[in-house]
């Protein structure tokens, strides 16, 4: 059995070279790690430092500094009281593990970890006369945000939050991002030739910590933001674990910086991935290029005819796989071999990704949708802290927003998602998915002037995929039987005319007090597409994520609803990875026992 070694507050994970901090991965270096297992795994005596040396430093000479060095990294991470110095000896771990057989409950209160610093850093200001520069400046700002959140125990603001703050503005930014440090910094460049110039402010004596002025050629850029992230990390007293990028040519990096999308329509999707086509071309050594192609083609994917899916999803693992052989944990290749999965039966084979995308260090658009992901599989309360925890490091960003919302509808926490929705529909009248959940939100509160005003707004807004809320949330707010039966006749007239139906419909149904009759549409249809005209399209269709809402218990109380998740491949991934949904421990009958009941039920391949 491999070992995992816990204490009161952290995690070591050997097998895996994971370490673990109230639940959260922390970087640590190759060293370091070998340090702490070796320091661990002889906890019962003291270690001289020249058998340190041996095991973290195998065949090679140096110096006893490097280990003083390691055993400085681990306090500042682990608290200054977990490892002892032994005068004329060496070194022994002091905290008390779960390992050795003492109760959690007999351990001594541990000391509270310091609060990591939040670090906000800006848009770096063009003081060039070309416009185009901006581009330039913005991805260098990217590059440090995304080698300071892999690189160092910091929490990094997402760049879509951040970067919200320029010129004048810049001055709210520490206020509204609720950071501790502000990075900001300028950029000149002159022909071949640019000048960096970066502060750290702390915001709480609004003090400078830390600033200095760089004068590179064009190509020595990438160094330039690792020597910055370096910096920062030393001023705030952190670890810095260097990985950089290779020299990409300037003209293919401004490439790669122009194919960041906005708004996620599928012009701009086809526009971006045309873009980094032609940057992994000129710079296949290009790993976040290769990431970021991988990533904007699987949401495309969402929006393609299904008959055109398979040939696309063999594109982004290929993408994805160029990613991932140069850095094994890219967010944004991750969470695309995610996203290309199908819908439904083959969640042990997402949870792979899902897994890795979770541990990876760093930053990512990808990593937003790690909540969203897990929700399908029926972890809620997780999922809700996930989300939670990602929206407070891009509290601006609209897809962050919108995935913090959707957990807080399915733990049940409807009243916390309507100001959430309520600033995205004002922020975002284009957009339709908030509109969508906006209105069933406010049904399930049963407000019925929030939903007229709503209704009002959804009519002069196409809502695509989401259509279907409406006379849901109709019939909700109004259960008259003339409402139940005009919503129960269009729903058996789409099963009868596709021969499939989705799982969300499903769920609507029962809760509208049709359980019988979601259950015989579910045993004489298909799960998923039927190839036509009326195929649910978008990042929603035929998930089952809708399978696990609270506030509509109705379809999973009913014990046929384990031969259901049988049929999705839902009941195979929790027999066998043990990663039991919320709703187990909640159903009127032993949910654990109907799913080994059900288990040989023929699971239903997604497509048609």
């Amino acid at each position: 059995m491999i070992a995992i070694f816990k204490a009161q507050g952290f995690e070591l994970r050997p097998a895996e070279r994971r370490l673990l901090i109230r639940g959260e991965p922390v970087p640590l270096g190759a060293r370091a790690f070998d340090l702490l297992v070796a320091l661990i795994e002889q906890r019962d005596r003291v270690v001289a430092k020249s058998e340190l040396l041996e095991r973290v430093w195998p065949g090679v000479v140096v110096e006893e500094n490097n280990l003083t060095v390691q055993i400085s990294t681990l306090r500042k991470v682990l608290g200054q009281g977990a490892i002892a110095t032994v005068a004329g000896r060496g070194y022994r771990f002091t905290l008390p593990l779960l390992d050795d057989a003492t109760p959690a409950a007999a351990l001594p209160a541990a000391e509270p970890a310091p609060e990591r610093p939040v670090i906000a850093v800006l848009a770096f200001d063009n003081l060039s006369n070309d416009a185009e520069l901006q581009f330039f400046c913005d991805g260098i700002s990217e590059e440090i945000i995304q080698r300071l959140a892999r690189g160092a125990n910091l929490r990094v603001i997402g760049r879509t939050s951040s970067f919200q703050f320029r010129g004048e503005r810049k001055a709210e930014a520490a206020q509204r991002l609720n950071c501790s440090h502000v990075l900001d910094g300028s950029v000149r460049r002159a022909s071949a030739h640019v000048r960096i110039s970066a502060h750290l402010m702390e915001v709480a004596s609004g003090t400078t910590l830390w600033s200095d002025r760089y004068d590179r050629a064009h190509e020595g850029v990438f160094e330039v933001q690792d020597e910055i992230a370096a910096s920062i990390a030393r001023s705030l007293d952190q670890a810095f674990l260097r990985f950089s990028t290779r020299s990409v040519d300037p003209d293919a990096y401004d490439l790669y910086l122009r194919a960041s999308p906005a708004a996620y329509a599928p012009g701009e999707l086809h526009a971006g991935v045309g873009l980094l086509e032609t940057v992994t071309q000129r710079a296949p050594h290009f790993v976040e290029a290769w990431g970021r192609l991988a990533y904007l083609r699987s949401f495309m994917h969402l929006y393609l005819p299904f008959a055109d899916r398979a040939a696309n999803a063999e594109r982004v693992v290929l993408e994805a796989s160029h990613a991932l052989a140069l850095d094994a944990y890219n967010s944004d290749a991750l969470a695309a071999r995610c996203i290309v999965v199908p819908p439904f039966g083959r969640f042990l084979e997402a949870e792979v990704y899902l897994d890795r995308l979770r541990r990876a260090p760093g930053a990512g658009e990808g990593r937003r949708y790690i909540s969203w992901l897990m929700r399908h599989t029926g972890r809620v309360r997780a999922s809700l802290d996930e989300a939670e925890r990602s929206w407070r490091l891009d509290p601006l960003d609209a897809m962050s927003a919108n995935m913090v919302a959707l957990a807080r509808m399915a733990a049940g926490r409807v009243a916390e998602a309507v100001p959430v929705y309520e600033e995205l529909v004002a922020r975002l009248p284009g957009m339709s998915f908030p509109i969508s959940s906006l209105l069933r939100a406010h049904a399930f509160l049963h407000d019925r002037e929030a939903v007229q005003r709503l209704l009002a707004l959804a009519a002069t807004r196409p809502l695509r995929e989401f259509q279907d809320t409406i006379p849901f949330v109709r019939a909700k707010l109004d259960p008259t039987p003339e409402h139940i039966g005009a919503w129960r006749r269009e729903f058996e007239s789409q099963v009868a005319a596709s021969g499939g139906v989705d799982v969300a419909r499903l769920v609507y149904a029962a809760h509208l007090g049709l359980v019988d009759e979601a259950y015989r549409a579910a045993e004489g249809a298909r799960l998923g597409p039927a190839g036509r005209d009326g195929d649910i399209m978008g990042p929603d269709g035929y998930r089952t994520a809708l399978l696990f809402q609270a506030s509509m218990p109705e379809l999973r109380n009913d014990r046929r609803f384990a031969r259901l998740c049988a049929r999705l491949g839902l009941v195979e991934f929790w027999l066998a990875s043990g990663l039991w949904p919320d709703c187990a421990d909640e159903v009127p009958y032993d949910f654990r026992r109907e799913c080994e009941r059900v288990r040989g039920v023929a699971k239903e391949e997604f497509g048609f």
